[in-house]
């Protein structure tokens, strides 16, 4: 190797990687650091990799893309993995490996090194995405080529080399932040019966502390995209993080799952993703008016296998990008606007509306039955059992099984 590109954050690991690369390769470092929306100062974290002997470090500003093309495409689908996890960092890693290849790629890079251990998901989506997208780049992968065997040696090795570091052994979380989410894992949150400490959170309201009046919001969509809330037209940026907000001193977005990885490993994860959510509910709820029934119930198994796809790392794959497709079509007319109700965790649709909505009152009303045929009911039910019946007949009906048993 001739020059490598460090995906870089300044944390624990890949503070460690880069002073460790420095030792092994011998090589000139480019640290490169995705700005995904996390509230980290970059500034600092540029001035710390060039004294730990970065040549040089890359601050990338992926917000705008983040949102556009992994965010709002997920809500779109509905994607979330095993019916809990809203998929924050699943979304956020083939953006970064986009980026960090095309930064790469410009700087004369050879390899690409992350700080994904070997136990986790996101070697897998890192290495992916490279082998996708520029497999003549070479994957380093410290975590399962070096000496040290846990946090508790890396701590030993930060201190030894005299690197400053942002977590303590007090409170070694794993973290990921970006526009998106916050997840937690590892330290005490590895005993899934332990409850998640009281101060681990640094986004979301205690529900219990939350406001004590309810907050309503809309939220408008056109063709299955966020476009609005309140009736205020803002950039996807812009609404993500105004409805995040909103959304966050209600206390809303709070997860607590074990996950099964896809390399075998359950793990537990603490997450907190307040606007997603809340615009999750929303378009779902747009959907109920706009989609037409079989599409609705194909799409939602489409939703399970691509939520599955995104976890696992396959977002460039062929599949992936052909089940896109289906969602996009999927959306046109998903047009509309929807009212909820947001209280101390909670998060209720209480309205929704659309311009062209399959939902006709007059049909589904109790209190008129002239515009639907109820004799029709009969020979409908008649039909639908007849299968039923033969198979009764065949294999004995209840009234049989309860002459056998007296």
């Amino acid at each position: 190797m001739n020059r490598i590109l460090l995906a870089y954050s300044g944390g624990l690991d890949t503070s460690c990687i880069l002073v460790w690369l420095k030792e092994k390769y011998k090589v000139p470092v480019i640290a490169y650091c995705a700005d995904v929306g996390q509230d980290d100062d970059f500034e600092a974290v540029s001035v710390k990799a060039l004294k730990a002997g970065a040549q040089k470090c890359i601050v990338d500003d992926l917000k705008q893309t983040f949102v556009t093309d992994y965010i709002f495409p997920a809500i779109k689908a509905n994607a979330i993995y095993e019916s809990v996890y809203l998929l924050g960092t699943s979304l956020a890693r083939p953006c970064i490996a986009s980026g960090m290849i095309t930064a790469a790629l410009k700087e004369g890079c050879d390899a690409i090194v992350h700080g994904a251990t070997g136990k986790g998901n996101d070697q897998v989506r890192f290495e992916l995405a490279v082998l996708a997208l520029a497999p003549q780049l070479k994957i380093v992968a410290p975590w399962r080529e070096w000496e040290f065997d846990g946090r508790e040696s890396l701590f030993q090795y930060a201190e030894k080399m005299g690197i400053p570091l942002p977590v303590t052994r007090e409170k070694p979380y794993s973290m990921d932040a970006n526009l998106m989410h916050i997840s937690y894992e590892g330290g005490t949150l590895e005993d899934p019966w332990a409850p998640p400490p009281d101060d681990i959170y640094l986004w979301t309201t205690n529900p219990e502390q939350a406001p004590d009046d309810p907050e309503f919001v809309t939220i408008d969509f056109v063709d299955g995209e966020p476009t609005a809330v309140n009736g205020q037209q803002m950039t996807p940026v812009k609404l993500l993080q105004t409805i995040n907000e909103i959304a966050a001193l209600h206390g809303v977005g709070r997860v607590d799952c074990v996950e099964n990885r896809y390399i075998g490993i359950k793990s537990r994860g603490v997450y907190e993703t307040p606007g997603v959510t809340v615009l999750n509910q929303a378009h779902k709820a747009v959907e109920s008016l706009t989609l037409d029934r079989e599409v609705a119930h194909l799409k939602e198994s489409i939703s399970q296998q691509i939520s599955t796809l995104i976890y696992n790392g396959y977002w460039f794959a062929p599949e992936c990008k052909l089940l896109w497709k289906l969602i996009e079509e999927s959306q046109i007319g998903v047009t509309g606007t929807v009212r909820l109700k947001l209280y101390k965790g909670n998060v209720m649709v209480v309205g929704r509306k659309a311009p062209v909505s399959l939902y006709d009152e007059k049909i589904s009303s109790f209190e008129n039955m002239s515009a639907f045929h109820a004799a029709d009911a009969g020979g409908f039910i008649n039909i639908s059992g007849l299968r039923l019946t033969a198979w009764s007949k065949k294999n004995g009906s209840l009234e049989k099984s309860i002459q056998t048993t007296v």
